[in-house]
């Protein structure tokens, strides 16, 4: 019985790390490939907008390499998780940070910024339930 409730608490690890994962490396992409259509929601524009969206895009897609260690066995990786969680954490936490402390009226950034937290504090609640499912799992090993 435990073993079965181990194997399912796994899965759905698995599922939910798989989902931010699957989430972040969209984005990372999107904004690799289509740097256009998000550079006005950081009042950039023109090759040096897109470049940075790119880079934005790139620093995505290198920060996903613990994720995607953790997706391929959570209990094994248990330290990738951790270190996902906390990268979530820092990113929902710096984006506050970034917007609270934004002066001036940047409507448009304020959005873009907003919805970074929406997401990865989305990211974050889903890591948290994966990282709960692991520790469950770990403590009756």
């Amino acid at each position: 019985m435990q073993r079965s409730k181990s194997i399912r608490l796994t899965w759905l690890a698995r599922a939910l790390i798989g989902a931010v994962t699957f989430s972040n490396l969209l984005a990372a992409f999107q904004f690799m490939l289509r740097p256009e259509i998000y550079a006005p929601g950081f009042e950039l524009q023109g090759e040096s907008g897109a470049a940075v969206i790119q880079g934005m895009g790139l620093l995505f897609l290198m920060w996903n390499v613990p994720y995607i260690v953790a997706l391929l066995n959570p209990v094994r990786y248990f330290i990738s998780l951790i270190e996902a969680v906390t990268m979530q954490a820092i990113g929902v936490v710096g984006e506050s940070l970034l917007l609270a402390l934004l002066r001036g009226e940047h409507p448009l950034i304020r959005d873009s910024v907003a919805r970074f937290i929406f997401f990865d504090g989305g990211g974050l609640l889903l890591l948290l339930v994966a990282l709960g499912c692991v520790s469950w799992i770990k403590r009756r090993a």
